[in-house]
């Protein structure tokens, strides 16, 4: 989770329009792609929000946020920094004992070649300004792959691995880092929408990875 504390101006657009005008707030984007907009006062709720799927992209001084399907907007105009961090939230408290994606994890971190021939770990957890990369690997041609790990993928899948990819590709040395989405699962539109990104998709059996069955073989006519 990124907390930004700043003086900001925030516009929305879409179904209405409404600003904010410039103020101190705190700004909250979680990794799911939630955005939230807090003032000192009134109560818990946001001053503005997003929800996900969204599609978030910064330039200097300029934080927009779109949602995936629909025309709504947060413009988040920055005229001063107070407090940027971000912070590791760990694993979800609400996932399943059996198939967690710590164990997928964990198993392809020693096992990369199911995400890719050839591909060779280098980091788990690789921090980027919006949270960890679950694998950062490197393939035969020396090439960066970033490896987003999933039980079930979802077209917030894809979001998060494109916006971890945004940054990543700001280092010049990883501008061609590729993109790979690993789950046991993936829902046919995040497969549709990860290819038009140029993600690749692999899917993969967490009984297969922990070496309980072998895996199927593919005839080739």
């Amino acid at each position: 989770m990124r907390l930004l504390v700043a003086r900001c101006e925030v516009r929305y657009s879409g179904r209405l329009s409404a600003l904010l005008p410039d103020a101190l707030r705190l700004i909250m984007i979680k990794s799911d792609g939630s955005v939230m907009v807090h003032a000192d006062t009134g109560g818990f709720k946001p001053q503005n929000w997003m929800t996900p799927p969204t599609a978030i992209e910064e330039s200097d001084g300029l934080i927009v946020v779109r949602k995936v399907k629909g025309e709504d907007r947060l413009d988040i105009a920055i005229s001063e920094v107070i407090s940027d961090v971000t912070h590791d939230m760990g694993e979800a408290a609400a996932l399943e004992k059996d198939g967690v994606e710590r164990d997928l994890q964990l198993l392809l971190a020693d096992q990369p070649h199911w995400c890719g021939e050839g591909f060779r770990l280098v980091r788990r957890e690789w921090q980027t300004d919006i949270g960890p990369v679950d694998l950062m690997c490197r393939d035969e041609e020396d090439g960066w792959i970033a490896v987003e790990i999933k039980r079930i993928a979802t077209i917030e899948s894809v979001e998060q691995l494109t916006r971890y990819l945004g940054f990543i590709r700001r280092d010049p040395a990883m501008g061609e880092c590729r993109g790979v989405l690993a789950a046991q699962s993936i829902k046919p539109q995040a497969r549709t929408l990860a290819e038009s990104r140029g993600i690749a998709c692999v899917e993969v059996d967490l009984a297969v990875l922990r070496g309980e069955r072998e895996p199927e073989l593919t005839l080739f006519g």
